[in-house]
């Protein structure tokens, strides 16, 4: 499709129906040049059934199945948006499953923000992969993919130096469905989180090093270490969301926070402390960023950018971008700004 063209009807598959999954369904839906054509999921409860009876939305007749070889077929589609795991190793095989049958591929996955802060090899592959197939894969969401990367960088072109960056997010988790509530070790006492954090089934925000290797390659920092702190947010007050319950001691959250170095010193420090229900305990959220140079800048978004409707947002929006871009491996540095995909409701 060529840049500022008027966008045909897209043809989608959708893998993954957890919480941001099933609100990207509805995006799409709403859209009249978006068609959703396959469903991917492996909660046996809801495969066989039609998406909009298990997103209680629209009248989509498109029947979900757990059988990627059969959906995903030369032709079938022009782009899946797999919405499954934030972890790279989970997601690969299934980029590389719809890469291999001609498909452009958007994710949420955390690590495929910037895949090769932690993963060069990978991303390499995964690079040499789609423009082999003549696709473009790109990992997005609302943090990483914007909140602390994307528009951090985009404000520093308004600086003649940069010395320093220290950025804040806090946000309410309570959009976010059971796999999230398990990695910030949400509803857990806190001895199931220090036994959690050590474990590694507890791991906070997923995202720091991808969200500063992108800023850092951007400026041309060489970051040589990022050193990370997890802390248990406990509760005081009962808390609840559809997915989980707190009690009065028990864990709402982790407060995790990152230092990016440069030859020992820190340039980044980027906090994220993320819990459900933060207003039941008086927080205020919101997104801060300070960029000390020249000039420097002082950015406070409050309330907080929502995690979840921001995160189906950039996924949704981002979609022209994907299907104009040349084939490969991309991040958000690599496209145009994003830009709100207005819906036209569909009856």
């Amino acid at each position: 499709m060529r840049e500022g063209a008027v966008m045909e009807q897209v043809r989608v598959i959708l893998w993954g129906l957890g919480a941001m999954g099933r609100g990207i369904a509805k995006a799409l839906l709403r859209r009249s040049n978006m068609k959703i054509v396959g469903v991917l999921e492996v909660n046996e409860a809801w495969v066989g059934k039609t998406l909009s009876s298990v997103i209680g939305e629209g009248h989509c007749d498109i029947v979900v199945c757990n059988d990627p070889v059969s959906l995903l077929q030369q032709g079938a589609a022009d782009l899946v948006l797999i919405a499954t795991s934030s972890f790279l190793e989970v997601v690969r095989p299934q980029i590389e499953q719809a890469v291999r049958a001609g498909m452009n591929v958007i994710t949420i996955a955390e690590e495929m923000a910037y895949p090769a802060a932690q993963h060069p090899e990978v991303a390499q592959e995964l690079d040499a992969l789609a423009k082999k197939h003549g696709v473009t894969v790109l990992g997005t969401g609302i943090n990483p993919g914007f909140v602390l990367d994307a528009l951090i960088i985009m404000l520093t072109g308004v600086c003649l130096d940069v010395q320093s960056i220290h950025a804040k997010r806090i946000n309410d988790l309570s959009a976010f469905g059971p796999m999230v509530m398990r990695t910030q070790g949400v509803g857990t006492t806190p001895e199931q989180f220090a036994a959690g954090i050590a474990d590694g089934t507890i791991v906070g925000h997923v995202g720091f090093p991808q969200s500063m290797a992108m800023i850092a390659d951007a400026l041309g920092w060489q970051l040589d270490e990022i050193v990370e702190t997890k802390e248990p947010i406990i509760s005081h007050v009962y808390r609840e969301t559809p997915h989980v319950v707190v009690h009065p001691g028990m864990v709402a959250g982790c407060r995790h926070i990152a230092y990016g170095k440069c030859r020992g010193e820190v340039k980044l420090i980027m906090e994220h402390p993320q819990q459900v229900r933060p207003d039941l305990a008086g927080v205020e959220t919101g997104d801060y960023i300070r960029i000390t140079g020249t000039p420097s800048i002082d950015l406070h978004i409050k309330p907080e950018i929502p995690g979840g409707v921001g995160t189906i947002a950039m996924a949704v929006n981002m979609i022209p971008h994907v299907l104009a871009a040349s084939p490969g491996l991309k991040t958000m540095r690599d496209l145009p700004l994003p830009v709100a995909m207005l819906a036209e409701v569909v009856k």
